[in-house]
């Protein structure tokens, strides 16, 4: 008797769509079906140690069909964009493109990691660009902490205070010159983002 394999279910077929139409966006992005599992890239990447899922396992969990495993995940937050995996990989997977498909996907999901607040410091850290056309490290921190956890901005307060003694640190914002082509820049990336 032949076993019946059930279908992905909707919302892990979706997402699967998602992430094909995420990888036709750079070249070669089909690659990853040639996955060796060897581990180089896992074994290369600096930063694996902070992850809770490795990048050789992420291509491992999709083939399995747990891309939302993926999405919940930190990893395609840590990646450090070295690109070593890519650059290591014997079959040539652009795994850190890969990775970055799967935070575009998780992003216009609102996934994001409990504990891990990412997006929290990106939307701080971006704010922080269109409004000086530079980052205010202090502004920025304090955001983060206030929206995150704010007992933890308290207790980094000793170490923000000794940043500003050795002057590390700018009490106010500074804004450039030409900010309004920083901003003309954002614009332009975050429309080009919703084109596609």
């Amino acid at each position: 008797m032949i076993e019946r394999i059930e279908p992905f279910p909707k919302s892990e077929a979706e997402l699967r769509t998602a992430f094909w139409g995420q990888l036709g966006k750079f070249p070669e992005g089909d690659k990853i079906k040639t996955c060796l599992q060897c581990g180089t890239c896992s074994g290369t990447c600096p930063v694996s140690y902070a992850m809770d899922i490795t990048p050789r396992q992420v291509v491992a969990l999709f083939r399995a069909g747990r891309i939302e495993d993926i999405l919940h995940s930190r990893t395609i937050w840590i990646c450090a964009s070295c690109y070593s995996c890519t650059v290591r990989c014997p079959v040539g997977i652009r795994v850190t493109d890969t990775l970055y498909a799967l935070k575009r996907i998780a992003m216009s999901r609102n996934i994001y990691p409990a504990q891990f607040h990412v997006q929290i410091m990106s939307k701080a850290f971006i704010g922080n660009i269109y409004k000086y056309g530079r980052n205010h490290e202090l502004g920025l921190v304090i955001r983060y902490f206030l929206k995150s956890n704010l007992v933890k901005c308290f207790t980094m307060a000793g170490f923000g205070m000794s940043m500003l003694r050795r002057g590390r640190l700018a009490i106010l914002p500074s804004k450039i010159k030409r900010v309004n082509e920083v901003r003309a820049i954002i614009n332009r990336a975050s429309q080009l983002g919703e084109d596609h």
